[in-house]
């Protein structure tokens, strides 16, 4: 394994692990989400790029097209459950309660 592609799993992983074992705050998971989708973006940006094909070369802009709308939703949940709750921690939101 080169050492490119196991940094880009290594920087995966670790989003995925933050995501898994930190879930005191939203905005914390809100950024390790973010973290595996820019890693996604590049990995996938390269490997279009080693293609050399330009009918894969839209999917990069795909991804981070809906890694923003992600980051929009997301910020705005934040919002909402911060000005409702009076804080971003988790163990405050029962997403059950209207």
């Amino acid at each position: 394994m080169s050492p490119m592609y196991f940094s880009f799993t290594s920087a995966f992983i670790l989003g995925l692990m933050g995501l898994a074992f930190n879930r005191s705050h939203l905005l914390s998971a809100l950024l390790c989400l973010e973290g595996m989708m820019l890693t996604l973006f590049i990995a996938t940006a390269i490997w279009s790029m080693t293609l050399n094909s330009t009918s894969s070369s839209i999917i990069p802009m795909i991804l981070l097209t809906f890694s923003a709308c992600e980051a929009s939703t997301g910020l705005a949940i934040l919002i909402a459950a911060s000005r409702s709750h009076g804080s971003d921690k988790l163990q405050n939101l029962n997403l059950l309660q209207c």
